[in-house]
């Protein structure tokens, strides 16, 4: 007896393979809520089937890493390019505080210069500090202006609000200027309210001179100004130099001892000027006088 050939077959039809299935799902569903069964079995076919789930999700996993990788290689390198922009905007930023308080300073100095200007006896020449002594007894510093830059022994420096020193020491390219509060420098001042004149010394400390030397009943108070004599020819007139802060009075001495602090920035200055006195035109009609005096 022949048998038709397998694609000829015919089995269940859809239907009712769906009715079988449809019950057999319901029956293992009523089975494991209600006699919880096939718990033991899943934890099986789970065990079972655990790595082959690790071996499917392995393309996934190693995306998600290699993509956090680079997200983290990305992160670090931005990080680092921020901070090294953070430190040049924090140096540019230090350096456009500086260059603000240098350009005051000059700025300053300039209405200084006009100021200065006005009185033909004197000239004006601007310097930069160079380095200052490491020797905390020594008030010098070292100016880039020397012999080359017509400066002399003896020329008064000053700043935008007074009196910084007196070049000591000069060399072709540099000069030393000793400053106000060093212990060994002096200045004829005046008493701008009285025109009292005295010498004011400096203590070697930064921030304190002194007048010494001074009768007990002197009529000098806390607050006057003390501004250049003119005597000596060093200094020229009128220019500021100290503030009276106290008066210092033993019964038992014969003197006062009067402290006063500078009025210009002899510790905080970059830039000052260099004054020199202008020798005064010589007259022609007194010259000829003169000559004709030594022929007679």
């Amino acid at each position: 007896m022949k048998t038709a050939p397998p694609f000829f077959r015919h089995g269940p039809g859809p239907f009712t393979r769906l009715i079988v299935f449809t019950c057999l799902s319901c029956l293992l569903i009523v089975e494991d809520l209600r006699f919880k069964r096939f718990h033991e079995v899943r934890q099986v076919i789970g065990t079972i089937i655990f790595p082959l789930q690790r071996i499917a999700y392995a393309p996934t996993s190693i995306y998600d890493e290699v993509r956090n990788f680079i997200i983290h290689f990305n992160l670090l390198e931005e990080n680092t390019k921020l901070r090294q922009q953070n430190f040049e905007n924090q140096q540019y930023l230090l350096r456009f505080h500086a260059l603000e308080a240098e350009n005051f300073q000059l700025r300053e100095l300039l209405g200084a210069i006009d100021r200065i200007e006005n009185n033909s006896e004197t000239k004006p020449v601007l310097a930069e500090i160079l380095y200052t002594p490491r020797d905390p007894f020594s008030h010098k510093i070292t100016l880039n202006k020397g012999i080359y830059h017509d400066v002399q022994l003896g020329q008064a420096v000053i700043d935008d609000k007074g009196v910084v020193g007196q070049i000591t020491r000069i060399y072709p390219f540099s000069a030393e200027v000793t400053l106000l509060t060093d212990k060994n420098h002096s200045v004829p001042v005046q008493v701008l309210r009285n025109s009292l004149r005295s010498v004011i010394s400096g203590t070697g400390k930064n921030n304190e001179l002194e007048l010494r030397y001074l009768s007990i009943n002197i009529d000098i108070q806390a607050g006057d100004l003390l501004v250049t004599s003119g005597i000596g020819g060093v200094y020229p007139a009128g220019i500021p130099v100290a503030v009276v802060e106290k008066i210092e009075q033993n019964p038992t001495d014969d003197f006062s001892r009067v402290v006063s602090s500078p009025v210009a920035g002899v510790d905080r200055n970059r830039q000052v000027l260099i004054l020199s006195l202008i020798k005064p035109p010589i007259d022609a009609t007194t010259e000829t006088v003169k000559i004709e005096s030594k022929h007679k």
